[in-house]
């Protein structure tokens, strides 16, 4: 699934071609994808100007100009696809996207006044799309219960320090508890985890004020690097554009074991343990 980068890489690609723009035509071609679609789901969009695109956990958000916000959540194979105004074709990843081809896993297209074109594209249908008031948007069911954005004053060294004091779930559990800290998933968690050298399976009530206070700048810095590289492809995972994330190939453990710690002067190799139905990579010597 989608962590954070992944889905700001996509909100970052839509941005040109939506914000500021008005939906033209909206073509809803089935009634659901992992839940009903919203009543009267194209009257309700077309029309409207998307005042801001923006995104909260993993979530992107089209605010609109009548007053409702579109939610939208890629799932584990959504994908949003463009066909930029003047171009009759476009080669995206191994779709083909024209203005008069809709293929049968494009369920929702957006016609934008610019000409452009947006597609929800999701085969497996694990996506997810619901419109809700713009005003009271953080009281929505998927949004209410999340904690701070990593990269927002709300995520602290003292906010964090709060939520694992006294928790006996290991420290990766917490950190992929979206109430703790909004958008982390399994891949950013493992990266933070070896840069701060915390074992994945340490309790959260057992660490120490300085580990505390390195967890904070390295899970900026490790979604930092990983929004530059336009996230990572693991899947079905592209950007906007077709192009594949390439933060998969400066993993330092997610996906690496058995092969050799990349610290300089570790004799280590990178282990795997099964927490909660997740794979933990790490490095025995280093996290400790």
């Amino acid at each position: 699934m989608p962590e954070l980068p992944e889905v700001e890489t996509v909100r970052r690609g839509l941005v040109p071609l939506m914000e500021g723009a008005t939906i033209a035509a909206a073509d809803i071609r089935r009634p659901d994808l992992r839940w009903p679609l919203p009543d009267r789901m194209a009257q309700r969009l077309t029309g409207q100007r998307v005042d801001a695109l923006r995104r909260r956990s993993k979530y992107i958000l089209a605010d609109l100009s009548g007053g409702e916000t579109l939610l939208i959540h890629l799932g584990m194979s959504g994908r949003m696809l463009i066909s930029p105004p003047g171009e009759g074709a476009q080669v995206v990843g191994e779709f083909t996207h024209d203005h008069g081809a809709i293929g049968k896993h494009d369920h929702i297209v957006l016609d934008m006044d610019n000409g452009a074109r947006i597609t929800f594209n999701d085969a497996r249908r694990f996506g997810m799309m619901d419109l809700m008031d713009t005003a009271r948007a953080e009281t929505h069911p998927l949004l209410a219960g999340l904690g701070p954005e990593p990269f927002g004053n709300g995520f602290s060294e003292s906010w964090l320090a709060s939520r694992l004091a006294g928790r006996k779930t290991p420290i990766k559990a917490a950190l992929l508890d979206q109430s703790n800290i909004a958008g982390l998933g399994n891949i950013y968690v493992c990266e933070v985890l070896f840069r701060a050298g915390i074992h994945p399976a340490t309790l959260a009530r057992d660490l120490t004020p300085a580990q505390i206070a390195r967890l904070v700048p390295l899970i900026r810095e490790v979604l930092a690097e990983a929004i530059e590289a336009g996230g990572s492809s693991l899947r079905d995972y592209r950007q906007a554009d077709g192009e594949l994330g390439y933060f998969q190939h400066a993993f330092r453990v997610y996906g690496r074991e058995g092969e050799a710690c990349v610290t300089p002067g570790c004799t280590g190799t990178i282990a795997r343990l099964v927490q909660s139905g997740r794979s933990s990579f790490f490095c025995p010597l280093c996290q400790r």
